[in-house]
């Protein structure tokens, strides 16, 4: 029974199976989730602590929560930030929880599970007699192993402090509290803050970590067991790290490294034992000894790989000389490596960085050599276990075809002996053709699944071949000799053959364990790179490299695999995909080095190399071939096809579970140091100077566009050299790049923000960058945007809408046009400007909510308002009517109303400015649409007519087909149309509003509030009459236009009607008093009565009625 501890049937040890290999995948989880603290947390800079310091609380909430809660409630402001910060951060502090509270369960199944072995619950098994079989005292040693290691990952990983702020930011927004079951208590007890940083030099806290360690229990009967075990026991039956003999700095789990030096300083026993090991001596002799071993195996190792040199044969006879130099290869790496490592040294420990010193000095380290023990001992090790894979595959085939030959050389060497086969002086010998023929049948005997026997066998028959020829003077034939010298060479490869075993795989993967360099292998990537830049066909050698480390995988997936987990994947996922990050982050040199070439190509092209005329006249021949420098673009682009040649030379591997294809490998490095250049160019040249005079807006346009332009066609001239579809991936690149900062930029208007790991647009493998703001915009996007409505602010210019153009209102210098637009289209490309009108649109909402709050603040909560504004409708109500003694009624609602008008125009006017941008751009999008893509132009319309054709009919007669709920059509479509420019901004609906008393009658006061300050001019329109106080016309009519789309149409039908009504009003009192010119407000109302129908496309009746 308690032989097979780990049977599926044995309760006891599938308990125990389970506990550990929910252990494995605890850690992968936080390894993988201290990759994504969210920043806030860490409250590291000084907008982070003013704007959250109030709602991000650490364990000092739990004295008292009430009072937090009560200042929180006092302010409103604090209320919605609250909110908003837990709506955009309760998924990630809930798989943080989760995380947590799984390693608390750890702890507990495993106490459970020790006191169920002690009350009998597992019939048969004790403590003790767990601890007695193989399987069972690595296990329970595992388990108590794993715990410590969960335990200082979460400590090493996600510091104190931002671990109580996620917990008590769950506890404040998960319902969790109120449930019965919780254990949250426990769970904060258990990873409260230890004082512990991870930062180089920080002191280590008093009685760290043992009372941590003991914050949750553990049998002390079962430590002292395990430790007893484990100091008398050799629990693994290890191979290789015996022949260490000291190792002051180790590896506790996936290359997490420990000082033994520095780690036991408090504890007196431990440090006195140490000491006597780190005698300075002793460092020295054991450094010598390392450096002396690496020395001798790297030419042995060297050796072995000369090409044709580990033949079948040679591998097979020298099996423990091959796994010995192994051995010694990887004890020497192993050594050197985690005693040079700069992780595994405090710099502030002037001992340690003394012996660091000796062990530097004495093993005459060079981090160059030793990589390259590393590199030749990865690739030794890979092909001697290829081969050992390959003959163990064939070892049955071939033992059973030596045998068979070994056999029929002996039949026909009987047959020789009997006389019947004519073979040169050779006589008859009936004994030795018995002999012979017996010989045979004892070959055939071989049983291949005896293999013990076999071998034995097999030497006696080799002995009784080389005794005959000596005892019967065979010698004299050379024939017979060969016959036998054949058949002892067959028997000999059977003895070979039988002799492949897996165990010698076994200890080659045991041996080669390269677990301790999961994070090490960090301090050698320049040194790779370098060596990939000086030759690129060294990837094939990093391959073997990169295989060994995937070997590390096999620690933490072992128990995973033997309790059938459904972790498997996760986990296996998980640590395949560091490793693949790791290959990409090492072979991304090949495109850093593609992009060096392809930069002095671009300046060459468009610098340098004249394009040649058409026509050319043959005695300037010799001026347009320019040798020198076509020469130089074709050295360059050579060197680019070597380095896509060196990518390519790495085969299809299977890096743990993910499979690595070096031409997706390439192309995506290709795109991510795109995207990086890209991003950057971006960034850095949309960056502008607001007390400029003229903008730079211009400059920086044309500037950026050159470089973008640059990148284009070097990248089009590239593509066919390196065998990608160039155009394709700087589509795709660009068009994402722009994307990803829309969205960032658009996250200032959103409550919940799209977070990087949320984004579509964002990756993992090919990141775009980000860059820290240089304004109150996030994003290159942003300060663009800010630049032109800067440029084109209302109070300071006035558009004209028959050129497309904004003046200076003092100077009447044009400021910028509609040429702006087609500028930002070759710059930046249609989704440049997309995402521009995008942006745009955010703004105009955000601008429209403030409106809204205004109105509700400035009017409906002012009394004098309300009364002036009631008084008004009194007077001229019914609309229809003609009011008496108009001006002195309209003038004086005016009066009573003037200091709520400022506000509002700014309001107005900041919506109507950016509807006409909205309008440039649409018109650039349809236009460069039309001309580009006119098929697809067309295409959209005839569709988009159609769909509003069918909804139409469909709303005539509800039995007519119209599109259901879950059908994306309209949405896509319209994204398709906003692309394409074929929409109306001014259609729009941004918002979505209630009903507000005295709307229409406050839009048409404000109207003939502002008409003074404007002037008919019979070229231009309506004009601003005085620059000192500035109204402008366009912006001024499409603000109050869109504001009125916002509401129900009635209200624009009672705003037109009061703009009716004082138009007659007027007129009727000028008549009325002889005064034969027409006022000038009843000019600017007519004329925005024109301008509004134009703007709406409505019937003209409108306005007429």
């Amino acid at each position: 029974m308690m032989l097979d501890f780990l049977a599926e049937n044995n309760l006891c040890g599938q308990a125990i199976l389970r506990i550990v290999s929910c252990g494995n995948a605890i850690i992968a989880e936080l390894l993988r989730l201290s990759e994504f603290i969210p920043a806030v947390f860490r409250l590291k800079d000084r907008a982070d602590q003013q704007k959250y310091g109030d709602i991000i609380f650490d364990f000092s909430y739990f004295k008292g929560p009430e009072l937090w809660e009560s200042k929180l409630e006092a302010k409103p402001e604090l209320q919605d930030l609250d909110e908003e910060f837990r709506e955009n951060n309760i998924e990630i502090v809930t798989r943080f929880y989760l995380a947590f509270q799984s390693v608390h369960k750890y702890i507990v199944d495993l106490n459970r599970y020790l006191d169920d072995l002690n009350e009998g619950v597992y019939i048969q098994h004790t403590l003790e007699t767990v601890l007695l079989n193989e399987d069972g005292k690595q296990l329970l040693c595992e388990a108590l192993y794993l715990y410590g290691v969960m335990l200082l990952v979460i400590d090493q990983k996600i510091e104190g402090e931002v671990r109580e702020r996620m917990l008590v930011s769950y506890y404040r927004y998960s319902a969790a509290r109120s449930s019965a079951d919780s254990n949250m208590d426990d769970i904060c007890k258990l990873l409260r803050s230890t004082g512990y940083s991870s930062q180089p030099g920080a002191k280590r806290p008093p009685n760290y970590p043992e009372s941590y360690f003991q914050r949750v229990p553990i049998n002390e009967s079962f430590i002292n067991m395990v430790i007893g075990r484990l100091r008398s026991d050799d629990i693994y039956n290890q191979v290789g790290t015996k022949s260490t003999k000291i190792l002051v700095v180790i590896s506790i789990y996936m290359g997490i490294t420990v000082n033994l030096a520095d780690a036991w300083e408090p504890y007196k026993a431990a440090k006195t034992a140490l000491n006597n090991t780190l005698d300075l001596s002793n460092v020295r002799e054991q450094a010598s000894r390392y450096a002396t071993v690496g020395e001798r195996v790297r030419a042995q190792v060297q050796q072995f790989l000369k090409e044709g040199y580990l033949r079948e044969e040679m591998v097979l006879d020298n099996i423990p000389k091959l796994l010995n130099c192994l051995r010694d290869c990887n004890v020497s790496i192993r050594w050197l490596m985690l005693h040079t490592a700069d992780l595994a040294c405090d710099p502030n420990n002037k001992r340690l960085r003394q012996i660091k010193d000796q062990i530097l000095t004495d093993s005459r380290y060079n981090p160059k050599i030793l990589f390259q023990l590393l590199l030749d001992t990865a690739q030794f090790e890979f092909i001697l276990k290829e081969m050992f894979k390959q003959m163990l595959s064939e070892k049955q085939a071939k033992w059973e075809h030596y045998k068979k030959e070994g056999s029929e050389r002996m039949t026909e060497l009987a047959d020789v002996f009997s006389g019947v086969k004519p073979l040169t002086r050779v006589e008859k010998n009936e004994n030795l053709q018995a002999w012979f023929r017996e010989i045979s049948k004892q070959i055939l005997s071989l049983n291949y699944d005896d293999s013990t026997a076999a071998g034995r066998k097999t030497v006696q028959l080799i002995q009784a071949l080389e005794e005959v020829q000596e005892f019967h003077q065979l010698e004299s034939n050379l024939q017979v000799c060969q016959f036998l010298a054949d058949t002892r060479k067959f028997l000999h490869q059977m003895i070979r053959t039988i002799n492949i075993k897996e165990e010698v795989l076994i200890t080659m993967q045991i041996v080669g364990d390269l677990s301790f360099a999961w994070q090490l292998i960090d301090s050698f990537t320049s040194i790779m790179q370098e060596s990939i830049r000086v030759n690129p066909s060294m990837v094939t050698k990093l391959r073997a490299t990169f295989l060994k480390l995937a070997s590390a995988l096999d620690l933490p997936l072992l128990r995973i695999n033997q309790a059938n987990s459904p972790d498997l994947l996760s986990v296996s996922q998980y640590y395949s995909g560091e490793l693949v990050s790791y290959v990409r982050k090492v072979l991304q040199i090949i495109p850093e080095s593609m992009f060096t070439s392809l930069l002095k190509i671009i300046k060459l092209q468009t610098h340098d190399i004249i394009e040649v005329p058409t026509r050319l006249d043959k005695d300037k021949l010799r001026d347009y071939a320019q040798l020198g420098p076509r020469y130089e673009v074709a050295k360059l682009t050579h060197a680019i096809s070597i380095f896509t040649e060196g990518i390519l030379m790495m085969k299809t591997t299977l890096v743990g579970i993910i499979k690595v294809d070096p031409k997706q490998l390439l192309e995506d490095g290709i795109r991510k140091e795109l995207v990086k250049r890209v991003a950057f160019a971006l960034h850095r040249g949309l960056i502008f100077n607001p007390r400029a005079k003229p903008s730079e807006l211009m400059p920086k346009l044309k500037e950026l566009g050159a470089t973008m332009d640059g990148f284009h066609r070097s990248f089009e001239y590239i593509q066919d050299y390196v065998n990608i579809y160039g155009l394709k991936i700087w589509q795709e690149e660009v068009s994402r790049i722009i994307n990803y900062n829309v969205e960032q930029e658009c996250n200032n208007f959103l409550r919940t923000k799209i977070q990087d790991w949320q984004s579509m647009y964002q990756s993992t493998h090919i990141p775009i960058p980000k860059f820290t703001p240089v304004d109150e915009s996030v994003t290159f996007i942003g300060r663009l945007c800010r630049e032109i409505l800067r440029i084109t602010d209302p109070k300071m210019t006035c558009h004209i809408d028959q050129l497309n153009t904004w003046y200076d209102m003092k100077t009447h210098q044009e400021v910028t046009s509609s040429r702006l637009f087609s500028e930002i289209q070759t710059t930046l490309g249609t989704f440049g400007l997309n995402g521009l009108d995008r942006l745009l649109c955010f703004m105009i909402v955000k601008e429209l909510q403030n409106f809204l709050s205004m109105f509700q603040k400035i009017i409906l909560r002012d009394r004098t308002v309300q009364d002036t504004l009631k008084t008004l409708m009194n007077a001229v109500s019914p609309l229809k009517s003609i009011v008496a003694n108009s001006n002195k009624i309209y003038f004086s609602a005016i009066a009573k109303t003037q200091k709520i008008w400022t506000a509002y125009l700014e309001a107005i006017m900041k919506v109507g400015q950016m509807q006409i941008l909205r309008q440039q751009i649409a018109n650039e999008l349809n236009y460069s649409c039309r001309f580009d893509s006119k098929h697809l132009a067309a295409a959209l319309e005839n569709l988009n007519k159609a769909l509003l054709a069918d909804i139409e009919a469909h709303y005539q007669d509800p039995s007519l087909p119209y599109p259901k709920e879950d059908n994306t059509l309209l949405y896509e479509i319209t994204a398709y149309l906003e692309a394409a420019g074929i929409h109306n901004p001014l259609n729009k609906i941004y918002i979505t509003t209630k009903r507000l008393p005295y709307f229409p009658v406050v839009n048409f006061l404000f109207l003939i509030a502002q008409l003074p300050k404007l002037q008919y001019n019979k070229n231009l329109g309506m004009v601003c009459r005085k620059p000192a106080d500035p109204v402008d016309w366009p912006p001024l009519v499409l603000g109050l236009l869109t504001l009125l789309k916002q509401f129900h149409s009635r209200y624009t039908e009672q705003f037109l009607a009061l703009i009716g009504q004082f138009i007659r009003s007027t007129v009727e009192q000028c008549t009325s008093q002889k005064i034969p010119e027409m006022p000038a407000d009843v000019v600017g109302a007519l004329l925005f009565l024109e301008d509004y129908v134009r703007y709406t496309k409505l019937p003209r009746r409108v306005s007429d009625r």
